[in-house]
């Protein structure tokens, strides 16, 4: 066997024993066969076209879990390393690439080894978007957020920027969401919900601190486990919403007011946050749900959820006269729209409660008109 003196040129003898002529780079790229004759312009032509391929990257090998070119995932990938997704809130972000990965999963029929993930965008269409929503039928919330973060990727794909990926439509836009199982979201607290609550957990309890935390400032899960004396200042509490925090921070203030002032100075608290787990560390958002769901359970309150008090206190507050405007102070909202759903309903109610004798078919003395 002669040697080629040639970098990344290699030789190798088959099993018949004849000589063959490589082009490799090493590991993670292509060997790529030379049929020319050592020695001769032919040979160094193809050479010099293999380096010059080779440095600019062609003969690089994809990894197995590589997508396809002009595939679901391939789009998928793409908008997950793009600076528009990179500004999205983490948390966000986490539960994208969940959805999206689901996706990917799901057989494109039943019994069959093709998946959603390999699905050339050239087939993916609004059927297939029904398809994967009404895969999930059980739980409509699910199925709606695959609708949701579908759209965001192909309206993301179809910006003026973003033109060299050949997307031409958005196939999720016209797919209608599923009407969830509870209307209205979660259920409001009534005034005997509150008063049941309390009565099985007193002044003292950190059930009964995480409670007046929540009906008391009107903070999201995701702000309350967050509290501390830190967030406290000339009588008030003020902290910056955990919600849009990194594109649309909001910082939100409302007073100590005495009665959660008592229940603070009754109550045993962290160094950081006033609610701790039993090892003393802050909770997390969800741990905190779990948690206080728990609570709620002991004191027989078996759907309800620390959201559904913020939605209590913004009842509270409209049917006590509170406008859109101090509704959005007090709950961090950025739109008329959220506040808006309190204040009507506040009104219709006070409307009601005024007017409705007039449904009334007696006159004054009490008898009905002839």
């Amino acid at each position: 066997m002669v040697t080629i003196k040639r970098r990344y040129v290699y030789e190798d003898v088959d099993r018949w024993g004849n000589i063959r002529i490589y082009f490799w780079r090493g590991k993670g790229h292509k060997k790529i066969r030379m049929h020319e004759k050592p020695g001769t312009e032919a040979f160094d032509r193809r050479y010099h076209e293999l380096m010059r391929q080779s440095e600019a990257g062609e003969f690089k090998t994809s990894p197995s879990t590589a997508p396809i070119p002009g595939t679901l995932r391939w789009l998928g990938v793409k908008w997950l390393n793009s600076s528009a997704f990179r500004e999205l809130d983490p948390r966000t972000q986490h539960v994208t690439r969940l959805i999206l990965d689901s996706i990917y999963r799901e057989p494109i029929a039943p019994g069959t080894k093709e998946i959603f993930g390999d699905c050339p965008l050239s087939r993916f269409s609004a059927k297939s978007v029904a398809i994967l929503r009404d895969r999930k039928a059980d739980h409509p919330e699910g199925a709606n957020n695959r609708v949701r973060r579908l759209r965001a990727m192909f309206r993301w794909a179809l910006k003026p920027e973003n033109r060299e990926l050949g997307i031409t439509g958005n196939p999720a836009r016209d797919v209608d969401f599923l009407k969830p199982k509870r209307t209205g979201g979660f259920p409001t607290w009534s005034e005997k919900d509150i008063e049941q609550f309390k009565a099985r957990h007193p002044i003292g309890s950190k059930a009964r601190l995480a409670f007046e935390l929540l009906i008391y400032t009107g903070a999201r899960r995701s702000d309350v486990v967050q509290l501390g004396r830190q967030h406290m200042r000339d009588g008030c509490l003020s902290w910056r919403q955990h919600k849009g925090r990194n594109r649309t921070p909001t910082i939100v203030t409302v007073p100590v007011l005495p009665e959660l002032q008592q229940v603070l100075d009754k109550s045993p608290t962290g160094d950081l946050t006033f609610l701790v787990t039993e090892r003393g560390q802050p909770f997390t958002a969800a741990g905190f749900t779990n948690w206080f769901r728990d609570r709620c359970r002991e004191a027989g309150l078996v759907d309800r959820s620390a959201h559904g008090l913020r939605k209590a206190a913004a009842t509270y507050l409209a049917e006590r006269g509170a406008s859109t405007h101090v509704l959005m102070a007090i709950f961090g909202w950025r739109t008329l729209k959220q506040a808006e759903r309190y204040t009507e309903a506040a009104n219709r109610r006070q409307l009601a409660l005024n007017h409705g004798h007039l449904l009334s078919r007696t006159n004054s003395a009490g008898n009905f008109p002839t």
